[in-house]
């Protein structure tokens, strides 16, 4: 397997100290990694509210510490209205030509990078998915209809995405992704497509899409077209590595001790434990209290990691329940 990069967005608030997560936990189990990590940044402009660069000198140093480099990019595109597009603008700021994985900030490293046998012109991203879009309205298009729609837009071969072995008008019979990771051989490549399928369908959306909500989902929805066109496919990776033994996308806090393995708890635990890193990461509430003054074992109690409520709504309600919520 080539050597390839890692990116990460990083930005003031949440994602920085999530950022630290995730190096201090890439350091702790893939310690030889060979590859440049960046911890791509904002650059503060008219499309963001407030300055969204790290700005805090400490948390710079940390990630220096680790291993990161940090990058800055501009917004042309997104910004506060759809931070999400962050991962879609940080690809520019990578090096041309050089393979890259792109991870969600909010996820561990549990077990070493080299295990997972990328094939770097075959790109793909995370199944760790459910069928939040569309949302289907009665007597409006099906799922049918609208993929189609955007497959057609884009001049994509339709028929040769779709899972024939998944019944027709299921959500899973249509491409679709969680963003939480994908993968290319180029990042300029798979970025300049992402931009412009995402930015169209943005502001010049097929009818079926008039009802449908792209925010959060737009990133979703351009996803699965840019790795079609680039000849990926679903099950490029072997089940079990990313989104399991390798690594953990554990979305929040409260989230992680509820649900996740005690493997991932301990994780998280040990390499956040290092007082360099606890005296600069205790500066975010979530952390100084589900890790460090152990809330997130109260909210572990609360639930059977065996034996979880069927949907995370169920979860996140029981947690916000017994005053545990944080974020």
């Amino acid at each position: 397997m080539s050597q390839f990069n890692i990116v990460v967005v990083g930005q003031s608030g949440r994602l920085q100290y999530e950022a630290i997560i995730f190096m201090a936990s890439l350091k702790a189990k893939c310690p030889n990694f060979k590859g440049k990590v960046f911890v791509a940044t904002p650059r503060h402009g008219d499309r963001w509210q407030n300055n969204p660069n790290i700005s805090n000198a400490d948390v710079r140093m940390v990630l220096s510490d680790l291993g990161a480099e940090i990058v800055d990019f501009d917004t042309v595109h997104f910004g506060s209205s759809y931070p999400y597009g962050n991962k879609i603008e940080a690809l520019k700021a990578l090096p041309e030509g050089e393979p890259f994985v792109f991870f969600d900030t909010d996820t561990l490293i549990l077990d070493d990078l080299e295990k997972v046998p990328f094939d770097f012109d075959v790109p793909s991203a995370s199944n760790k998915v459910t069928g939040t879009w569309p949302e289907l309205e009665l007597y409006g298009p099906g799922y049918t209809e609208i993929w189609k729609s955007l497959y057609d837009m884009f001049g994509l071969d339709f028929e040769s995405s779709l899972d024939k072995s998944q019944p027709d008008e299921f959500w899973r019979r249509y491409l679709y992704f969680n963003a939480g990771f994908f993968y290319y051989r180029c990042p300029k490549i798979f970025g300049d497509l992402f931009t412009e399928y995402a930015t169209q369908i943005l502001h010049n959306g097929p009818a079926p899409l008039v009802c449908q909500n792209l925010d959060p989902w737009l990133d979703q929805v351009a996803l699965p077209l840019v790795i079609h066109k680039l000849g990926g496919k679903r099950d490029a990776l072997p089940d079990g590595l990313l989104d399991g033994s390798v690594t953990c996308h554990y979305r929040l806090l409260p989230l992680l001790y509820a649900r996740e393995s005690d493997q991932v708890v301990e994780t998280l635990e040990t390499v956040l434990a290092p007082n360099k890193i606890k005296k600069v990461v205790k500066e975010y509430d979530p952390i100084k209290r589900m890790v460090y003054q152990k809330r997130g074992h109260k909210v572990r109690d609360l639930f059977d990691q065996n034996n979880l409520p069927r949907k995370e709504r169920q979860i996140r309600n029981t947690i916000k329940r017994e005053g545990f919520w944080m974020r």
